[in-house]
């Protein structure tokens, strides 16, 4: 079976092990066992593994899955692109340049 192949930057990579191991630790923490949070997540300890090795094969869903096991952390996924500054700027950029405000009715 081929390996999927993915686009992802090193950095992006760094991020995503980083995650993993906040997962992990978290879990830690709360002293549950690794096949205690995959049952309540409903996935296989195997995939457990790879969400907190930062495996960026692993769906958002899964990922959302092993949160919520964690206590309901899955709000945190509310966090993601919240404060979007680079949206932002553009968007107030294309304001600023020859548009106008749409003429008044009589």
């Amino acid at each position: 079976m081929k390996k999927a192949a993915y686009n992802i930057l090193p950095a992006t990579e760094e991020i995503l092990r980083t995650m993993g191991e906040q997962i992990k630790l978290a879990r830690l923490r709360r002293d549950l066992s690794a096949e205690f949070v995959a049952e309540r997540a409903g996935i296989s300890r195997s995939s457990l593994w790879k969400v907190e090795s930062g495996n960026p094969a692993v769906a958002m869903g899964i990922y959302a899955a092993v949160l919520h096991a964690l206590s309901n952390m899955d709000k945190d996924l509310l966090l993601i692109a919240k404060d979007d500054d680079m949206g932002r700027k553009l968007q107030d950029y294309n304001l600023m340049t020859k548009k106008r405000a749409s003429r008044r009715k009589k």
